[in-house]
């Protein structure tokens, strides 16, 4: 049996996208090895392979632009508009490039989180496309209105051409989608024992005292760091290689480890709204503190979302930029719904593709 070829377009945008398709690209090598794994995409090297541990072919190339944003909470929508606008123009000089490329490198299957350009590309090179997340870049764009209006209607119009979208949980209706299978929640596993991170950084703090601080890839501007000195009994976790030496703060510089890691040593972790954070956490019933974010359309649903599955705490962004942070005092919120989520999406989403690859 010859070979067979996964391509996975991710979006450019923050981290979020890269984990979780990584993270099924990862079970799909898992399941059948010889499959041979192309990523599309910006992000860096080093963060896919923090969740890749076989060999995959890189494809540095930009399908989209996601949001252009200063940090994880504030976008420059002028500048995402021209953005947007510079890659309608080429989209002939796009799509032509990448089908070209889709047929030269013999790819059998697309799979998109979630540019969408990519389902156009596919379509031109004669390969199905199958998609993966629970939002789409039309949903974020419309509310903004004005020419973002019609940006909306070009995306939804290429979503349109995908051949099957698996939805993933704290979804909106993705209704541009002709074809819609709702999976589980999707995301990296720890992959070290508790004792071995406690040793490695000499954490002593029990998790109902340790707290993981977690803002994506952008990471998030003035985050009051002098508010961990009111909890000194307290032991606080961060990936953000610019916070300052504090004596119960932990910095975590390591590339290889990632917050999914630290996560069973947690008693909550406070991040901003991010599907694969959110993901991540709930998979291992970790409580997350988080903020509102109404501009950005995902956020009110990830909030809602998380409200009614995970233990929680949410803050408004004054509160936890320019508060006490007297929320670590207090209990995280039950569920408001008994409702049990799908845990499985990486393995429904892979087990799928595979199927297709070996033409079961």
């Amino acid at each position: 049996m010859s070979t067979k070829t996964l391509y996975v377009a991710i979006t450019n945008h923050g981290f979020g996208h890269a984990t979780r398709a990584t993270s099924v690209a990862a079970t799909v090598q898992q399941l059948a090895p010889d499959t041979q794994i192309i990523l599309a995409t910006t992000a860096p090297r080093w963060l896919l392979a923090s969740y890749f541990d076989g060999l995959f072919k890189l494809r540095e190339v930009a399908l989209d632009i996601g949001v252009i944003q200063t940090d994880s909470l504030n976008m420059d929508k002028a500048a995402t508009l021209a953005a947007l606008q510079q890659i309608r123009a080429h989209q002939t000089a796009l799509v032509e490039q990448e089908a070209e490329f889709l047929q030269t490198a013999g790819v059998d299957l697309v799979l998109g989180d979630i540019p969408p350009l990519v389902a156009i590309a596919a379509q031109a090179a004669k390969i199905p496309c199958w998609m993966m997340s629970n939002f789409g870049w039309d949903f974020i764009y419309r509310p903004w209105g004005g020419e973002f209006e019609a940006i909306a209607d070009w995306i939804a119009l290429c979503f349109a051409h995908c051949d099957r979208l698996f939805r993933l949980p704290f979804h909106e209706p993705m209704s541009a989608f002709p074809q819609i299978t709702d999976v589980g929640l999707t995301g990296g596993t720890p992959r070290f024992t508790d004792e071995a991170l406690r040793s490695r950084f000499r954490l002593t703090a029990p998790p109902s005292k340790t707290v993981l601080l977690t803002f994506g890839g952008l990471g998030l501007a003035n985050i009051p760091y002098q508010n961990l000195t009111r909890f000194p009994d307290w032991q606080f976790i961060t990936f953000d290689r610019a916070a300052p030496h504090l004596p119960n703060l932990c910095k975590v510089s390591d590339r290889t480890l990632r917050p999914v890691d630290f996560m069973p040593l947690c008693g909550r972790v406070v991040s901003k709204p991010g599907f694969s954070t959110f993901a991540e956490a709930c998979r291992l019933d970790i409580p997350i503190v988080t903020v509102t974010r109404d501009e950005f359309a995902e956020g009110p649903i990830l909030i809602k979302s998380l409200q009614d599955h995970n233990y929680h705490q949410v803050l408004t962004p004054q509160e936890l930029a320019e508060g006490t942070w007297e929320f670590l005092s207090a209990a995280p919120q039950p569920p408001r719904t008994d409702q049990a989520i799908s845990k499985t999406g990486n393995q429904e989403i892979a087990g799928a593709i595979t199927d297709f690859l070996l033409g079961v």
